[in-house]
């Protein structure tokens, strides 16, 4: 079985576990959020910082994940809105809480759904039968560990980029000033590894190559506004 790469000790390979179930589970981080308070609360603007920052990362995050995935399911309109995001975007939010509160990694929406989406799956069961098979696997963390290791989850993310690509074609790239924004959004996103960075620099690049062009008057007062918020979150670290 070595010679394959099963069982040999690579971390990147699948190996025998130890055990197949289990119910020693580490509940150290669970309302572990709670004993920062009295830290949090002694600096008002450092903690107003850190919201915001968290704020925008997520919004920004979340925003460019469920356009995304609403434009595979077809539920954007003729104006390129997302129907029923509010509800998307409330489903993210209390699942961000929700997860924090116990401790795990950020509970929100995946542009790795689109795999799913692509099969098909629209109508939101799917999701919930994920996140039951999810809860029993907890039971199965070793098992479940041992096998799905990043060569096997790399398949599924080559389809998630598949998919994601195909939505270029309703990008306008007969203007100069879309195409540039688009294009630094997706590069920015590549080289960053982070949609809100990758979606800061595509404001930027919209707001400059707008006002190159002399159509500053297109550019509202909340354009503007996002485009400051937006340099200082790249540039200061916000």
């Amino acid at each position: 079985m070595s010679i394959f790469g099963f069982g040999s000790g690579n971390e990147l390979m699948p190996s025998v576990p130890s055990q197949l179930i289990t119910t020693n589970f580490d509940t150290s981080l669970f309302f572990g959020f709670a004993k920062g308070f009295e830290q949090l609360f002694s600096n008002i603007p450092n903690m107003l910082m850190m919201v915001f920052s968290l704020l925008f990362v997520t919004f920004f995050d979340a925003t460019g994940t469920l356009l995304s995935l609403g434009r595979q399911c077809g539920f954007i309109d003729e104006n390129g809105q997302a129907i029923g995001i509010e509800k998307a975007f409330l489903s993210d939010a209390i699942g961000g809480v929700i997860g924090s509160i116990c401790g795990t990694s950020t509970v929100t929406a995946f542009v790795e759904s689109a795999t799913g989406v692509g099969m098909g799956a629209k109508t939101g069961l799917a999701a919930i039968i994920t996140g039951i098979l999810f809860l029993l696997s907890i039971f199965f963390s070793p098992i479940v560990l041992s096998l799905f290791t990043s060569p096997v989850t790399a398949a599924a993310l080559l389809i998630v980029g598949i998919l994601m690509i195909e939505q270029l074609k309703d990008v306008s790239w007969e203007s100069n000033v879309i195409a540039a924004s688009v294009f630094i959004t997706i590069i920015m996103m590549v080289l960053s590894g982070s949609i809100s960075i990758g979606i800061a620099w595509g404001f930027i690049t919209y707001a400059v190559a707008t006002i190159a062009s002399g159509r500053y008057k297109d550019l509202g007062i909340g354009i503007f506004l996002l485009i400051i918020i937006f340099l200082i979150y790249l540039f200061f670290g916000l």
